[in-house]
């Protein structure tokens, strides 16, 4: 039952994981950099619960503020992606610092969640590697998605990819 309840709070983890992987999969990522980006995604999936669970309670009221930097970055994420649209050949992805900044945002919500297990002394391992798992494969899905949705739609799809990321970056900063 324990299993059950970790497999759906991945589930729940992996829903921004899912959401920006279709935005960015509008910029035409090929194969190599979808399998690269899914892996990385579900390794901080690993390590940002893991994190969590071992700081404990030490920095609990840095967390209500991680909200507003996790808006920010989807905020200019969105803008990169809308001053990049008309480029033929898209490589933002292909730098090191934005192979780690798609994984990171969208794991920042599992480092509270590994808070909360490490608080409560549960067996946090076993869900880490949930949470690792199931958001690899929700990003492998949204990135792939998004590709067919980009080669379907063309620019249309980058427009939506653009929307869903400010929409999730007013989501964070309302929330």
């Amino acid at each position: 039952m324990e299993h059950l309840i970790y497999f759906f709070i991945a589930i729940g983890l992996s829903m921004d994981a899912f959401s920006l992987s279709i935005a960015y999969g509008t910029n035409k990522i090929n194969k190599i950099k979808i399998i690269i980006l899914s892996t990385l995604v579900g390794i901080f999936h690993f390590i940002m619960p893991l994190i969590g669970s071992n700081i404990g309670q030490k920095i609990f009221f840095l967390i209500n503020k991680s909200n507003y930097i996790v808006s920010i970055i989807f905020f200019l994420l969105s803008y990169e992606m809308y001053r990049s649209r008309n480029e033929k050949h898209i490589e933002k992805l292909s730098n090191i610092i934005s192979l780690i900044l798609f994984p990171l945002t969208v794991s920042i919500d599992s480092f509270s969640v590994g808070l909360a297990l490490g608080i409560n002394n549960q067996n946090s391992k076993v869900a880490f590697i949930i949470f690792s798992v199931v958001s690899a494969l929700f990003t492998f899905l949204g990135l792939t998605l998004g590709n067919y949705l980009s080669k379907k739609f063309g620019n249309k799809a980058t427009y939506l990819g653009i929307i869903i990321l400010v929409l999730i970056a007013i989501k964070y900063l309302i929330s």
